[in-house]
């Protein structure tokens, strides 16, 4: 990873990390691409079009870095009640 990728990796973490501070999602955290890739997601969002405009506004994909984002369940997830 250079450190360019690296600081759009931490400006995409702080990103979820905030929607789930400010109640937008439920959980994140990491999930297994079924082709071998661990990425950062969050799962249990209202509606798919509510969670494309989220993915969308990802620093990730903002950062026109060739980043992509792909939908997949949640591998193991906690959540406070």
């Amino acid at each position: 990873m250079t450190e360019a990728e690296a600081t759009i990796m931490q400006e995409h973490f702080a990103y979820w990390l905030g929607l789930l501070e400010q109640r937008k999602v439920v959980v994140v955290g990491p999930v297994l691409d079924p082709k071998g890739h661990t990425e950062w997601l969050s799962s249990k969002l209202k509606t798919k079009r509510w969670r494309r405009a989220l993915l969308k506004n990802d620093p990730a994909i903002t950062s026109k870095a060739g980043f992509s984002f792909e939908l997949h369940s949640m591998i193991d997830a906690k959540v406070r009640q």
